[in-house]
């Protein structure tokens, strides 16, 4: 089979689109808890190791906690337990998309160099 440019140009671009529109981060959660993230009804998953992958976040998620971040909530036995807001990055993937998606919709992630510990508060 014979790979044109062209079409070697669309699987790139296909590529570029799927990975601009997650977003990772390492989590130590209370045993029992369910992590919710970013103001959405339904819980993320947390995998052995913390590991969480979830869609990016728009513009409102961007700046540095207390006063800004990503909005996350903890819960045990359907009540909140804990909540507050996540260290947040640009992320530069977004940027290469077409300006109105890239900008508008899914410019913040998690921050993939930091472990987010919400056992001990610590975003390090």
């Amino acid at each position: 089979m014979i790979v044109t440019p062209v079409k070697r140009s669309v699987v790139i671009a296909l590529l570029l689109v799927v990975s601009a529109c997650s977003t990772q981060g390492r989590f130590v959660v209370p045993p029992g808890s369910t992590l919710f993230l970013g103001g959405r009804p339904e819980p993320v998953q947390v995998q052995s190791g913390g590991l969480v992958d979830v869609h990016a976040f728009g513009w409102d998620s961007m700046g540095v906690p207390p006063a800004k971040g990503i909005p996350y909530r903890l819960e045990q036995d359907g009540k909140t337990v804990q909540e507050g807001r996540l260290r947040a990055v640009l992320r530069v993937q977004s940027l290469f998309l077409p300006p109105i998606f890239g900008i508008l919709t899914v410019p913040t992630g998690l921050n993939p160099n930091i472990t987010y510990d919400l056992v001990t508060g610590r975003q390090e």
